[in-house]
């Protein structure tokens, strides 16, 4: 997959482009439906299967809030690559982009830089100044300027339409096993174990810290699976401050089944499963201990019946 840093990077391919339009942060089952459809129509009508995503994020452009993202942007295009998209366009979202009306948009993006045969889009996609255009708005442009549009009806679970902004407040709470439904498949950080200090090895159990640039952190104590390189660990995983020992800066610390190597500095990934507990304060270290077996236990349990 061909990854362009800017619309004026894009070089297009001799056949004109199919494309899809968002954010996709999550790469969430809504997007997934959206991506499928691009490259279908791609396939059909021998297009190329695009996508023109947008970093940073629109809100935090436009001041509206500091959004955290799902994802890395890495992670967002591995999963598109992986639904078998062929190009992206990561163009910076900035104030004179923001400023474009619907119909400008359409003319210097969609028509000019794209190329477009066919827009392919969810069906509450809003566009141009103000966010004022809608598919509506586009389709009427498409017939003007010659680009046909599918409007993708948004994919709802348990009645409530999936959506990034969910799957946020999802892990932010701490239910991943919701939000891992919505996506699809586990929520996934990546990062490097870095030096700690070595308090779980005094306490008997050994853990990777993790410094990742994700930027959602579900507190807690989770079952996740570790993956460092191509092998993989059950583990049990703490997002928290540790306030038994008076600590205040948050941290991850991961204690992998079975790991005998040195962790140091390696890349590691950490698939969330299931939360066990909310982190809290215990009274003495050795009350601390006592719970960790139990949540080894408990985790013992759930990966030899197949993460039931």
């Amino acid at each position: 997959m061909q990854v362009f840093k800017g619309l004026s990077r894009w070089r297009p391919p001799t056949q004109p482009a199919a494309v899809a339009i968002g954010n996709f942060d999550g790469v969430h089952l809504g997007h997934q439906k959206i991506l499928r459809s691009l490259v279908r129509k791609a396939e059909s009508r021998q297009l190329c299967p695009l996508v023109l995503t947008f970093s940073p994020h629109p809100e935090r452009v436009l001041g509206r809030s500091r959004v955290a993202m799902i994802q890395t942007l890495a992670q967002r295009l591995a999963q598109m690559q992986a639904l078998g998209v062929q190009a992206v366009i990561v163009t910076p979202f900035d104030r004179r982009f923001s400023s474009l009306s619907g119909e400008e948009f359409v003319q210097q993006i969609i028509i000019r830089y794209l190329r477009a045969e066919a827009v392919i889009v969810g069906e509450n996609f809003r566009f141009g100044r103000a966010r004022s255009g809608t598919v509506a708005d586009l389709r009427r442009l498409g017939l003007k300027f010659g680009f046909s549009i599918d409007p993708i009806p948004a994919v709802l679970y348990r009645g409530q339409v999936i959506s990034s902004s969910v799957i946020r407040r999802l892990l932010f709470q701490g239910q991943v096993e919701t939000a891992n439904a919505l996506l699809g498949r586990p929520y996934e950080i990546e990062g490097t174990v870095v030096k700690g200090a070595s308090r779980g090895t005094s306490l008997g159990f050994p853990t990777a810290n993790i410094q990742t640039s994700n930027e959602i952190k579900p507190a807690g104590v989770f079952l996740t699976e570790a993956q460092i390189s191509r092998s993989k660990y059950p583990s049990v995983t703490n997002i928290g401050t540790r306030p038994t020992f008076g600590g205040h800066t948050l941290e991850i610390e991961s204690f992998l089944f079975d790991f005998q190597l040195n962790a140091y500095r390696k890349k590691i990934r950490l698939r969330f499963l299931k939360k066990l507990r909310d982190e809290r304060k215990f009274r003495t270290a050795q009350v601390l201990v006592k719970q960790i077996r139990r949540d080894i236990a408990a985790a013992e349990e759930f990966f030899a019946h197949g993460k039931d």
